[in-house]
């Protein structure tokens, strides 16, 4: 389930911050006020979690974690390293 951040529409809150956060399903609809104060709040846009795009692993790093390093040698062939 993704978390959603919802803000006020107008004005500041001493009892919710201004804004909270809330675990809810896709299909949920949005909430229209807020679960503490009861003023009106909105939905707003933050970033997603996406995996780190790192650098290829290097043979000895692979066989350091413990995997087989095979080298093609011909059409169809390999060789184990």
């Amino acid at each position: 389930m993704p978390i959603y951040v919802y803000e006020l529409c107008e004005g500041e809150c001493k009892i919710c911050g201004g804004s909270f956060d809330l675990r809810q399903p896709l299909d949920r609809e949005p909430c229209k006020t807020c679960p503490l104060c009861r003023k009106p709040v909105r939905r707003i846009i933050t970033g997603v979690n996406s995996p780190k795009l790192t650098k290829p692993v290097s043979v000895t790093d692979a066989k350091k974690a413990g995997f087989t390093i095979y080298k093609r040698t011909g059409k169809g062939e390999y060789e184990r390293q």
